[in-house]
């Protein structure tokens, strides 16, 4: 016997519908984007306060 013979194909195996696919794959994307401004934005805040303790006023 070779592997191919043993092989059994499931008939009840469902792919993935168009429909299905595209609406939480531009949702992942779009929480992604909105994630990676957040974390952009916190680490703008952070550098501009460090600039700002670190910033001599005596100039």
């Amino acid at each position: 016997m070779t592997d191919k013979a043993e092989l059994e194909l499931d008939d009840d195996f469902v792919g993935e519908d168009a429909d299905d696919s595209v609406e939480p794959r531009h949702e992942v994307a779009k929480t992604n984007l909105t994630k990676r401004r957040i974390i952009d934005n916190l680490l703008d805040e952070r550098r501009l306060k460090k600039n700002l303790a670190e910033y001599d006023f005596d100039l």
